[in-house]
């Protein structure tokens, strides 16, 4: 009977497994149908009246929009996309909400450069948007928006702290602070990409988990320090207490970031939730369990985020570090003096990098076709720096409404030259060990199975496959050389010719035939 009832409850849970699956797919075909669009096939070109959804960055080059409920004016084509990505000029200053009128030239989203590369098609169909493009000649403001509305309120504020971080710092150093504060990227120049991605601290200037704990984390930890001081407060739930501030600060660094269009912030925001959650009930936070959580609640708002890099990278990053420390003997002690606590948290911080970025190798490879393999000496190196970045940059914007940001700017500045040097330092070392690796599609599959055998299986036994995983892929996982290649607009084309690969049509400073070269060294 018991063997019966055994048997039955083993086939019980493998098809709730498998219906799991099943409605997974489902979902992502509803969502596809639900946010959706027709994409734009030829060009287009008329006069349009469009509301302004988002506004992703403005500069001196133009401001770049989300816009929808795109209506032809006049003569000009209907066209069937659901949003479009414009590039608008610098004036005037539209915002969120506003029914703008102008000519548009719209062309078709750009499919992936290299084969098994970033699919923008892909991303930009599940995002609604069908069509780039760009305005030509003067935009017309036909209807502001409401000026009461909690969008353009949150973006006014974000303008604000961008212009202050831009009068208190200049270069490289206010387009990271820009970054790093209010997720605004489009400052930051290729140089300084180039030389972050090599050193490994791409991921410095990208909102996620890492800024979000360094914001909320130390909110609590000062806050909850605060409150044990006090005598008046010691029998208070100071550590609810501290919860509670530190998911506010997160909420409010979430909605500078973007709010919920930036996806890896608001993913990691819902992470912190959960563990703020379990301390408010008095559980423990960091759990497998959580992080099942967390990715299940981002799977049926956004089934298509399963396949982006930032989603991958990020739970890759969090199941390895939880599952290494719920490893035996490898759980950290809080005993020891000064001294001893300092090298913990030394080679705390060195371990955990150790562990984010071998989680995190495959993915980055397979997605980006670049590894930095002293990533982990450019993050230990960096993140004192980063911490206080973040502090510096908070106590800025908390200083700005009394016109006091300024001195806090300038040492959020300093660190930020600093965390550039270390960049460039590092970079220079490893230029000579960087590779460009092109992995074979089914790398991916591999690595997300060696992931979920390492959240699932306990103990020791969940390093095998991450360690059976490593040799396969070193051995067989890189894709063979393509004999063609062909642009996505087919204005370049390349032919293998030997160990190299010809060019046979179109301009040599293009972005197609640049990224070509670096892979697959192009002539």
């Amino acid at each position: 009977m018991l063997a019966m009832l055994s048997h039955s409850l083993t086939g019980l849970r493998v098809a709730t497994q498998l219906c799991a699956a099943w409605l997974g797919f489902c979902l992502l075909a509803l969502h596809g149908l639900a946010f959706g669009t027709a994409m734009l096939s030829v060009p287009a070109y008329g006069t349009y009246q469009a509301r302004v959804d988002e506004v992703l960055a403005a500069d001196a080059n133009g401001i770049r929009t989300i816009v929808s409920s795109m209506r032809p004016i006049g003569d000009t084509r209907a066209l069937p996309i659901r949003r479009a990505r414009i590039l608008l000029p610098p004036e005037p200053n539209v915002e969120v909400g506003d029914l703008i009128e102008a000519r548009i030239r719209l062309a078709s989203v750009p499919g992936p450069i290299l084969p098994g590369a970033f699919d923008g098609q892909f991303h930009a169909y599940f995002s609604g948007i069908g069509a780039y493009g760009n305005a030509i000649g003067a935009v017309e403001i036909v209807t502001p928006g409401d000026d009461g509305d909690l969008v353009r309120r949150v973006q006014a504020l974000r303008n604000y702290i961008g212009e202050r971080i831009d009068l208190g710092l200049e270069g490289a150093s206010a387009a990271i602070g820009r970054a790093m504060m209010m997720g605004d990227q489009s400052a930051i120049s290729d140089e300084t990409r180039d030389v972050m991605a090599a050193s490994g601290l791409a991921h410095v200037y990208s909102i996620s988990g890492l800024h979000l704990s360094i914001v909320a984390g130390g909110i609590f930890w000062l806050l909850r320090l605060a409150l044990v001081s006090l005598p008046m407060t010691l029998t208070w739930p100071n550590k609810q207490i501290s919860a509670i501030a530190g998911l506010s600060a997160a909420f409010g660094y979430l909605l500078l970031a973007g709010g919920m269009d930036n996806v890896p912030a608001f993913r990691s925001t819902l992470m912190l939730a959960l563990i703020f959650g379990a301390v408010l009930a008095g559980r423990r936070a960091m759990t497998m369990r959580n992080v099942a959580i967390a990715a299940l609640v981002i799977i049926l708002i956004d089934p298509a985020s399963v396949f982006r890099a930032s989603f991958q990278l990020s739970f890759a990053a969090v199941v390895a570090l939880i599952g290494i420390y719920e490893l035996p003997r490898l759980s950290p002690s809080g005993s020891g003096g000064t001294v001893d606590r300092a090298l913990r948290f030394v080679s705390a911080t060195a371990w955990t990098s150790f562990v984010a970025g071998a989680a995190t190798l495959l993915f980055s490879a397979y997605h980006f076709q670049q590894t930095s393999p002293l990533g982990v000496l450019g993050n230990v190196l960096a993140l004192p720096f980063v911490s206080l970045i973040m502090w510096f940059g908070v106590l800025a914007i908390l200083a700005m409404p009394f016109g006091l940001d300024g001195p806090f700017l300038k040492l959020m500045g300093w660190n930020i030259d600093r965390m550039v040097d270390v960049a460039e330092l590092v970079a220079g070392w490893s230029a000579s060990l960087t590779g460009n690796p092109i992995l074979a599609g089914w790398t991916l599959l591999a690595g997300l199975l060696a992931l979920a055998w390492f959240a699932f299986i306990e103990g020791r036994w969940r390093l095998l496959a991450p360690a059976i995983l490593l040799p396969v892929v070193l051995s067989l996982g890189f894709a063979p050389r393509p004999d063609v290649l062909i642009a996505d607009t087919t204005q370049a084309v390349a032919v293998r010719d030997g160990a190299r690969l010809g060019l046979v049509t179109g301009r040599t400073d293009s972005f197609a035939v640049d990224v070509w070269s670096q892979h697959y060294q192009s002539q």
